[in-house]
């Protein structure tokens, strides 16, 4: 898909650019092609855009004059955090008709509470800065991605990210209190209350959550914190089979409950993978396994408790040969290299040639049933690819990617990418699941979206849609 399918936006002049630009000042505005190619292309280089030029306020006042410029001339606008999105909902279409909105600039901590649990934040602080706030603190901002030191948390939110910490705290969504967000019209919805019960109407934050920038731009969030955990245990276990990991979730859930924070699913493929390729890695255990799982635990006070409790989990588990090794670490910087085996996971991929990807989630009980089912599904259209589901396994997410065959030309492999997509989502719908997880809708999962959206929930999308945004400009072509 290369353009949009919208309604008819302005051609852009020289003197409508300059009056966007005028409320930005020319030094916060990108013009040159060559300085605006960071913000056209995505991640994975699967999608690509032109745009007239970048825009880069540096309040929410300056967002609210370009949103509201825009509606009057029916100036399409895409918001951009930190560009690490993966269903290209950051990245314009190739007419050129489009603005980019960068909140780069808007990256300032408000305010911090650490009595009553909360931090109030510009759109444009990048994650890795809000952990660190919290952290200086003695608090916990428990939002945990790959992308952690470039990402932002209006497009966090905008996505509604999920992450390695979402099996104890939730996802984006759940570490909210309120938001500011400019709507279409220029208004400002300033809702930036720090209320944890307000039972007072529609709750309106929750509409522009995983909106992806299509119903307003977030510029502002109270996020909630949590008390910093004083002890951690964190082990890697090697398995079998996949129905032996489901196994010992179970038993960790029932051993740990609500202090077990993390649970991560990683294919034998996937740590060979990331012992080829990665630096300052090796393997943890002795032996491979075909599976292996990276699980954590927290605790409040250093008692301790943490770490006997792990080793007692893994004790019965390995009695019972639910796993058929482990290692839990010893030091901070023994932690550090088993996360760095997770960390790696992505970036590894692309060094293995064409990867079609997953973000996909179904009920916790059926993760082996779909794993099974997706792998002989690509014996089948694909024979030699190499599948590397990995995820975060305790909320059911898992990141069905598929490497090429070893001696398959890339271009091959990757033109088989929209049936290979058709085949795993069916068998995920199958299974009472979604299509996406965590990553979102954006370009890339817009038409399927309109496959297993019932007509009632696309037409209520539709009209909420229409409400906020009546005359498109809010990044248009994107989810619907």
């Amino acid at each position: 898909m290369t353009s949009m399918d919208s309604a008819a936006l302005t051609t852009l002049s020289n003197e409508l650019l300059d009056q966007f630009a005028a409320i930005v000042g020319e030094a916060h505005v990108v013009r040159d092609a060559r300085e605006m190619d960071a913000y056209l292309v995505e991640l994975r280089h699967l999608y690509t855009g032109k745009a007239s030029l970048v825009l880069r306020p540096g309040s929410t006042g300056e967002v609210s004059q370009i949103l509201k410029l825009a509606n009057e001339t029916g100036t399409a606008i895409v918001p951009q955090g930190g560009n690490t999105g993966l269903v290209g909902g950051q990245i314009p279409f190739d007419g050129g008709e489009e603005l980019i909105l960068s909140l780069s600039r808007m990256n300032t901590i408000r305010s911090i509470d650490p009595e009553g649990n909360t931090m109030t934040v510009d759109a444009g602080v990048i994650l890795e800065q809000a952990q660190a706030a919290a952290d200086q603190v003695g608090r916990l901002f428990p939002l945990s991605l790959a992308s952690e030191g470039s990402c932002q948390i209006g497009g966090n939110l905008s996505t509604n990210a999920g992450g390695t910490a979402m099996l104890a705290y939730g996802n984006a969504r759940d570490m909210v209190l309120g938001l500011e967000v400019v709507l279409a019209d220029g208004r400002i919805w300033e809702g930036l209350r720090t209320l944890r019960k307000d039972n007072t109407g529609y709750d309106l934050k929750d509409l522009f959550i995983g909106a992806e920038g299509t119903l307003g731009i977030i510029t502002g969030a109270v996020l909630k914190l949590f008390p910093k955990p004083e002890e951690r245990a964190t082990a890697f276990a090697g398995l079998k089979s996949v129905e032996n990991a489901a196994r010992f979730f179970g038993l960790a859930r029932q051993a740990a409950g609500s202090s077990l924070t993390t649970f991560e699913l990683i294919p034998r493929v996937g740590i060979q993978m990331v012992l080829r390729h990665g630096s300052q890695v090796r393997h943890p255990l002795s032996e491979e396994y075909e599976w292996y799982v990276l699980i954590e635990m927290t605790g409040l006070e250093a008692t301790g408790v943490s770490n006997t409790t792990l080793e007692n989990l893994l004790e019965v588990a390995l009695e019972e040969e639910t796993l058929q090794d482990a290692v839990v670490a010893s030091s901070i910087a023994q932690r550090n290299e088993i996360w760095r085996l997770r960390d790696l996971m992505s970036e590894v991929q692309s060094l293995e040639g064409g990867s079609i990807k997953h973000d996909v989630s179904v009920p916790i009980a059926r993760i082996p049933e779909f794993i099974n089912r997706a792998n002989d599904l690509m014996e089948v259209m694909v024979p030699g690819a190499r599948p590397v589901p990995f995820g975060h396994y305790g909320d059911g997410n898992n990141h069905y990617n598929i490497s090429q065959p070893v001696e398959m030309d890339k271009m091959i492999f990757m033109a088989q990418w929209d049936p290979v997509c058709a085949g795993v989502h069916e068998i995920v719908l199958d299974l009472n699941g979604s299509i996406s997880a965590e990553h979102g809708i954006g370009r890339m999962k817009r038409e399927s979206l309109k496959k297993i959206k019932s007509e009632v929930e696309l037409d209520m999308m539709r009209q909420i849609k229409a409400v906020f945004d009546p005359n498109g400009i809010l990044n248009p072509g994107k989810v619907l």
